[in-house]
This record gives structure tokens, sequence and C-alpha cells, in this order.
């Protein structure tokens, strides 16, 4: 008696051609709604969040329900798509809740089954965050709140973008995930490296919630998709920081010659490409990982042990080699580095991924 093969399909890396034309769309609205100067002004205000920019993308392109099904009002589209998208906004350095609500978010209530949720996060009429840290790997343990007489009591601290949510996604210590209206918490900012991607505390003194679905199987769910995707966030903040700076020193002169063509700057460029290309891989796979729905452990933690040190690195190489004008407020290489440094601790670090790696591909330490 034979037994029946396992079907497997090919990684495949490249981008299709409506990916690259979801790109172009993408890139050209960020061109016109996101400029630099526009974001670093913003970073000083006490609403960071561009919510304008976020309604434009949500409603205008339908990129708040991407990943959920169209039967639910979404797009029904994959993680490759929502990968691509993210790559733009890593570019741009954009503070619009992609990544925590039409991701993450959505993601978690995927895995509960809340179809009102998420129709109205794909409608863009309710922005949803889950108010678990940004810190935590997909692996690790997460605080939750406390459930007395049926509401919901306790403090979340460092949940990323709780300030522009309408709706957070509570897990509580009864093992449930809970929905909870943003107006029944407190929410209080957090000091964050990253005003882009600002944190709060989100303190619950009696709130009411309507339980989900299994708290553990959600969070789960949810933080691999944002470990995984977030490397492609990485990926196009490390492309355009490598971009602009072989643009600048094209410009820029000593001795009568372009910086640019000094052999050691040569190298250093020559180098950090490489490993852009290599982050452009590792990204691409984890993306192609989740909309196979194979191999997307090992997927995940291969791409967030490479796109933190890369991302940091390329934006370091970026504010050095601007020289004087790289350490100035009004050049937007601060956002890049800010942003590259909160995202490396951002869904787990890069340690605590080679970490999970070893365990999944049977290579733990003695």
């Amino acid at each position: 008696m034979s037994t029946p093969s396992t079907a497997r399909t090919e990684p495949d890396l490249l981008y299709t051609q409506e990916e690259e034309a979801l790109r172009a769309a993408v890139r050209d609205l960020l061109t016109d709604h996101c400029a630099p100067a526009d974001v670093i002004a913003r970073t000083e205000t006490q609403t960071p969040h561009d919510l304008a920019l976020w309604k434009t993308l949500a409603e205008g392109m339908g990129l708040a329900g991407l990943l959920v099904p169209e039967e639910l009002g979404g797009q029904g589209a994959t993680h490759r798509e929502a990968a691509v998208v993210l790559e733009e906004l890593g570019r741009a350095a954009a503070p619009v809740p992609f990544l925590t609500s039409a991701v993450v978010a959505t993601e978690a209530l995927l895995a509960c089954g809340a179809r009102d949720l998420l129709a109205e996060l794909a409608s863009a009429s309710a922005i949803g965050v889950l108010a678990v840290g940004l810190h935590t790997a997909p692996t690790a343990a997460f605080s939750t709140a406390r459930l007395e007489g049926g509401l919901l009591h306790g403090e979340l601290t460092g949940v990323a973008d709780a300030a522009a949510a309408d709706v957070l996604l509570v897990p509580v210590d009864d093992g449930g995930l809970y929905a909870v209206d943003a107006s029944a918490v407190a929410v209080t900012p957090q000091v964050s490296l990253d005003a882009t991607r600002p944190l709060a505390a989100v303190a619950l003194d009696g709130a009411p919630g309507r339980r989900l679905g299994d708290a553990e199987t959600a969070v789960r769910r949810a933080l691999r998709a944002g470990a995984g995707l977030l490397a492609s966030e990485q990926l196009g903040l490390a492309d355009w920081t490598l971009t602009e700076t072989v643009r600048y020193l094209k410009e820029r002169k000593q001795f009568n010659r372009p910086v640019g063509g000094f052999q050691a700057l040569k190298h250093r460029l020559a180098g950090l490409w490489l490993e852009v290309v290599s982050l452009r891989a590792a990204a691409r796979n984890a993306a192609d990982a989740f909309a196979r729905n194979e191999d997307v452990d090992v997927a995940v933690s291969v791409a967030q042990s490479y796109a933190a040190p890369v991302a940091v690195r390329a934006a370091e190489e970026a504010l050095q080699l601007h020289g004087g004008i790289g350490m100035t407020w009004e050049h937007p290489v601060h956002l890049y580095l800010k942003r590259a440094k909160a995202d490396s601790i951002a869904y787990g670090t890069a340690g605590a991924h080679r970490e999970a790696l070893a365990v999944l591909i049977d290579l733990q330490a003695p």
C-alpha cells in the first residue's frame, strides 16, 4: 500500500505584475501625501498619527482590509501583497497604523472568527489594536488584564498605536481575547524612540468587554504575522536609506570630485547593498511562506534574525555618510534610524528569533 505524498509548492520570491502595480500605486500616493518634512513636523505635535493619510490608504485603496476575506468586505489578498505595502510604508516612515490594525489586529480577529469586527476594520470605520506590548515575541509570555465581576481591570504597557485605536483587543486572565471600546479605557502616551509609531499604556478600570475567542491562539497568530511582515517594513526602510545615501554621495563633492567615487566608500556601500539584497530575500520568503502556509515559523524566525541588524546598519551608515546635514533635524534620516532601532525590538529581538529558530531546526545549544 503506497503512502500518499504531501503536495508542497515551491517558494516564489519574485514580485508579480499585480504586486508591482500595487507598489507603484502606494508609492505614488505616499509621494503626494507623506512628504518627509510633514512627517517630521507631525512628530513634534500631540497627534503623531496621520489619520488623513490612513483614511486615504484605507478607504481610497482598500488597504485596511487587504487580509480580510472578500465576503466580509475585504480584499481577500495574501500576505505577499501586505508585504509590498509595508515595504512602501517603510520607505516613507509613514505614521499610519497599517501593521498594527490591518495585519496584527486583523490576524487576531481572523483567529477568533470575529466577522463583525473584521468588517469594521476592512471598511476603515474602525482601527483595531492588539493590546500587547510591541516588544513581545511570538513565543514569549504576554501580559493580561484581570476579569473581575464581568469587567476588565489592569494596565497593559508598550502598546503600539493605542492612541489611534477605536477598538482594543485585550487578552484576559480567563484565557479569552476581549474586544474593548477604546473610549472605555485610559490611554497614556509613553516615551518612544520612534514617534511615527507611538507607544502607550492602556489602563482598564472596570471596562466592559466582549469575549471573542481564545487569547493564546489569537495572540500567537497575530504576533507571528507582525514579526514576519515587519521584515518587509525593515526592507523598505533599508532600501530607502541605501538609495538616498548613494544619491547624496554622487552629488556631494570633496577635492572637486564626487565623494561617492572614493574607493573606501564604494566598498562600504557595496557591502551594504549585498546585505539589503539578502534582506529582501528573507523578507520575501517570509511573506511567501504565509501565502503558501508552509514553513511559516522558520521563515519568520529567519527573516527577523536578519532584518533588524541590516536595517539599523543601513540607517546608521546613511546618517554618517550624509555628514553634517545628516545630523540636522530637518533631514529625514533620523526618522529612519529611530524607526530601525525601534523595529529591532518589535515582536522580538533578533536574538530571541535566533533562539526560536534553533529550537525549530533542532540546533539547540548543549
